[in-house]
């Protein structure tokens, strides 16, 4: 879009509407050019969206809607009160109906059993559909287009009966930067958010701000972004919600520096640093996990190497694709709206069950009196055990003198109910020290699950290095250098007493090349089910 073209749209529409609408509708065509110009593209293209019972249906009335936003609800057949709500906003030259299937919410919302509110911008406020995240009477509370956005949740917990505790919110690019406008501006409303491509909230109160802030990004001290959001809504005390933050690495539009910026500004305002609490690899892509003083996860990050602008997807029928591709919707193998759910919580009591029952969840420290490591040669012969786990830590890996180590991890999980579906289960382990590079060339950490003891007893003993599994290579620990790491989930957990894990690289290394791994409290079994309908 010609800039030229915009201002003559502009003198037009400020005829009609007057100086602040006429303000509005210049920054945000501004805004919008930009986008367009930078992406090479005018818009998402026209997809149909596949036959089903429920449908993406308009709302009118839903307040006094100062910020003049249209909103479309998406309500499962048969949804009982009582659900979650999402709020999904799109992005800059997008629509509600753009919004929905592209990038998998509606599936999940059928399939997990939950509503969705899908505002829309009007061009009328923005030339090119943009939420307008950088205007100062669109970001407070009780004003402008966060009012409105607030209004459309408050119909639908009337209309639909939500739960009022699990509302959540979430958005690309433009809509993103409205996801942190409505968890600065209404923490009280939303537990969790999901920015994907967003900007730190009030990063922008005008539109040369908003340039800057997009590219090449504002950078502030992290008490200075939580000082932005408590401004937001003076006087609340908390809790703040949870914030699982998308960034490309290769996004040109809104660089990858924001996401740097966002996690400082969430981080602080939870009380807690910049340094996570675990790290690893999430379907290829690097992840990070950041928690709070209680344990809790509180901010999370996907960095999709490669990705340019847009949401990511993985279009296809499998338990965790969803989307379909499309202007700023990116096939990258990974779809974010099933793993910002997770975070959320959303998935738990999924899976057919009754949306109604909730899952489960424990947290269990291994058992210091059994961990332990084996070694042996490479073939396992003289198999013995490791000497050096009181205070060194359990060695994975090939040790200084030519043995190959293996940990053993135990872990009580009898708290599980014997008649409970177990839908996920992942072990954290904390680094405390190696040599080499154990994942050079391409090596695996591959885990080993047991239902009970891999020996006589759940005492590491040296027979532990060759003993059966109940489920070999189960689950497996992308690289980390430092800090903790979760692991890949599995489900074969046993409800009558402990499971044994026994942590092994795929391939014997050629060199020195190990880890050790603390054990007792640092390493810790979460186990989440859902109970017997």
């Amino acid at each position: 879009m010609r800039l030229s073209s915009v201002r003559a749209r502009v003198r037009r529409e400020g005829a009609r509407r007057g100086p602040s609408r006429l303000r509005r509708s210049f920054a945000g065509a501004a805004i919008g050019a930009l986008l367009v110009s930078l992406l090479g593209v005018a818009g998402p293209a026209s997809l149909t969206a596949p036959a089903r019972a429920a449908s993406l249906t308009e709302v009118t009335g839903f307040g006094s809607n100062p910020g003049n936003l249209r909103m479309f609800r998406y309500v499962p057949d048969g949804l009982p009160a009582g659900r979650p709500l999402v709020v999904a906003m799109h992005g800059c030259t997008q629509s509600a109906g753009g919004f929905d299937d592209e990038t998998g919410w509606t599936k999940w919302a059928d399939q997990w059993g939950f509503a969705l509110v899908l505002p829309q911008q009007q061009s009328a406020n923005n030339l090119n559909s943009c939420f307008n995240w950088f205007e100062a009477g669109d970001i407070r509370r009780g004003a402008g287009e966060a009012l409105s956005v607030k209004q459309m949740t408050d119909r639908m917990k009337a209309d639909v009966g939500s739960d009022p505790a699990r509302v959540h919110a979430t958005g690309l690019s433009a809509g993103a930067a409205m996801t942190n406008v409505m968890l600065a501006a209404y923490p009280d409303v939303f537990a969790s958010g999901a920015p994907v491509a967003g900007l730190p909230y009030a990063c922008a109160t005008s539109v040369v701000a908003a340039y800057s802030c997009m590219n090449p990004g504002s950078n502030l001290t992290p008490a200075a972004w939580a000082a932005k959001v408590r401004e937001a809504y003076p006087g609340y005390a908390g809790p703040w919600p949870a914030v699982s933050v998308w960034q490309g690495t290769t996004d040109t539009t809104v660089v990858p520096a924001n996401l740097t910026e966002t996690v400082e500004q969430w981080t602080a305002v939870h009380g807690t640093d910049t340094t996570p609490d675990a790290t690893g690899t999430v379907g290829g892509y690097p992840h990070a996990v950041y928690r709070d003083g209680s344990g809790r996860d509180v901010v999370e990050t996907y960095t999709i190497t490669g990705m340019g602008h847009g949401q990511p997807v993985d279009p296809g029928s499998g338990a965790e694709q969803c989307g379909r591709a499309g202007a700023y919707i990116l096939d990258v193998n990974i779809c974010a709206a099933y793993h910002i759910g997770r975070f959320w919580g959303l998935g738990e009591g999924g899976g057919g069950t009754d949306p109604g029952t909730p899952a489960q969840r424990a947290v269990i420290p291994s058992t210091a009196a059994d961990d332990g490591y084996v070694k042996a040669s490479a073939s396992g012969a003289g198999a013995a055990v490791g000497t050096l786990e009181g205070t060194m830590g359990a060695a994975v890996g090939r040790g200084t003198d030519g043995q190959h180590n293996r940990t053993l991890l135990s872990f009580d999980t009898s708290s599980v109910p014997d008649d409970a579906t177990v839908t996920r289960a992942y072990v954290t382990v904390s680094r405390a020290g190696g040599s080499g590079d154990p994942w050079a060339g391409g090596n695996r950490l591959l885990i080993d699950v047991r239902d009970g003891c891999f020996g006589a007893s759940c005492a590491t003993a040296a027979e532990d290095w060759a003993a059966p599994a109940t489920a070999s290579g189960a689950a497996e620990l992308a690289r980390f250098t430092s800090g903790s790491a979760d692991s890949t989930a599995f489900t074969g957990v046993n409800r009558t007493g402990p499971t044994q894990l026994r942590l092994r690289l795929a391939d014997a290394p050629a060199s020195t090349a190990y880890l050790f791994l603390r054990t007792g409290a640092e390493a810790k079994l979460t186990v989440e089910w859902e109970p017997a309908s």
